[in-house]
C-alpha cells in the first residue's frame, strides 16, 4: 500500500517551499490592486454603427497599447446596432483620452460619449474587511461544526483544527502566488479575485471532510490497527474519488483559461491554483497533520521546521 502518511514531513516541506516565497512577496510587495480597489476613471461609450464586433479583449488591447494595462472592459449590447462599452481605468488625462478616442474610432467607427468621470473604488476597504471577517467567522463555524460532527471519535476538536489549517494553507498559497504574479507578471487582483478566493476556501473544506469522514468510519472498522495506518488507509481509499472529482473541475477551468478571454483569465487561474492546492492539502497536509498531533510529534515538527535540535517532542 502507498505510504503517504509515512512521508508526511516531505509533504509539509513542499507546502513550505510554496508558501514561504509567497509570504515574503506579500510582505515586500503586497498584492497589485486593480482599479476595483483603488478607483480611477469610468468611461462609457456607445457605438452607433460599429465596423466590427466589439470584443472586450480587443478594446483592452487598445487601452494597453496606450499605457492602461489595468483597464477593465465590459460591453453591453442593447440592440443589434448599438453597442455600449464601459471601461474602468486609472485616471485618464485629456491628451490620453484624445489618443484613445482616435484609436477606438479607427477600429469601431463613431461613438457617443455617455459618461466620463473619476470614480471611487468599486470594492472599498470596508468590503474587503468584511470579507476577511466573514472568512474568520466561517473558520470558527467550521471548527465548531466538525468538532460536533466527529464527536464520537477521540479528540474530535483536532479534526476541525486541521481542516481550518488546511483552509489557511490554501488561502496563503493563492495570496502568495498572486502576489508573485503581480510583481513579476503585472497581474492585478480585482473583485473577481475575492470571489475566487472565497470559492477556493469552500472547495478546500469540502475535500478535507471527505477524507476525515472515511477516517471516522475506519476507526470503528479497524480497531486493532494503529491510528497512522488507519489514516493512510483512509487517504488511499478516497484518493481516486478526490482526484477524479477535481479533474472534472480542472478540465473545465483549463478550457476557460485558454479560451475564455482575457477578462476572466486571472479569475480562472486563481481558481485553478486554489483547487489544486485544496486537493493537495486535504490529502497530504490535513490528514497527516492529524497523525502528527495524535503521535505527539508537534514538538518534533517545530524542531524540524526551525532547525532547533534542543526542542523535545511533545
Amino acid at each position: 500500500m502507498l505510504n503517504i502518511v509515512g512521508k508526511r514531513y516531505w509533504y509539509f516541506g513542499l507546502s513550505l517551499l510554496i508558501i514561504i516565497p509567497g509570504l515574503i512577496s506579500l510582505i515586500l510587495f503586497g498584492l497589485r490592486l486593480s482599479i476595483d480597489f483603488t478607483g480611477g476613471a469610468l468611461w462609457q461609450l456607445q457605438f452607433t454603427q460599429p465596423k466590427t464586433a466589439i470584443q472586450p479583449a480587443d478594446v483592452k488591447a487598445i487601452f494597453s497599447a496606450a499605457g492602461f494595462d489595468e483597464a477593465l472592459v465590459q460591453t453591453s449590447t442593447t440592440t443589434s446596432a448599438d453597442d455600449t462599452i464601459i471601461v474602468r481605468a486609472k485616471p485618464i488625462e485629456a491628451a490620453q483620452k484624445t489618443a484613445l478616442q482616435t484609436s477606438l474610432q479607427a477600429r469601431y467607427g463613431d461613438f457617443v460619449e455617455q459618461r466620463f468621470d473619476n470614480v471611487g473604488p468599486a470594492v472599498g476597504a470596508e468590503v474587503t474587511r468584511n470579507a476577511g471577517i466573514a472568512v474568520g467567522l466561517a473558520a470558527i463555524a467550521i471548527l465548531i461544526y466538525i468538532s460536533i460532527a466527529f464527536r464520537k471519535v477521540p479528540n474530535s476538536f483536532r479534526y476541525g483544527a486541521c481542516a481550518v489549517i488546511a483552509l489557511v494553507h490554501d488561502a496563503l498559497v493563492v495570496l502568495g502566488l498572486m502576489s508573485l504574479a503581480g510583481h513579476f507578471l503585472g497581474w492585478e487582483v480585482d473583485s473577481l479575485f475575492l470571489t475566487a478566493l472565497l470559492t477556493v476556501i469552500g472547495f478546500s473544506v469540502h475535500d478535507t471532510i471527505v477524507v476525515f469522514d472515511r477516517i471516522r468510519e475506519n476507526i470503528n472498522r479497524y480497531r486493532s490497527q494503529d491510528f497512522e495506518t488507519i489514516v493512510n488507509r483512509s487517504i488511499i481509499e478516497t484518493l481516486d474519488r478526490s482526484i477524479n472529482t477535481q479533474l472534472t473541475v480542472l478540465f473545465t477551468l483549463t478550457a476557460l483559461a485558454l479560451l475564455g478571454g482575457v477578462t476572466v483569465r486571472i479569475f480562472v487561474v486563481t481558481l485553478l491554483i486554489g483547487i489544486l492546492s485544496g486537493t493537495y492539502s486535504s490529502i497530504f497536509n490535513a490528514s497527516p497533520l492529524l497523525v502528527v498531533w495524535e503521535n505527539g510529534e508537534i514538538g518534533s515538527l517545530i524542531r524540524r521546521l526551525s532547525g532547533n535540535r534542543s526542542v523535545k517532542p511533545a
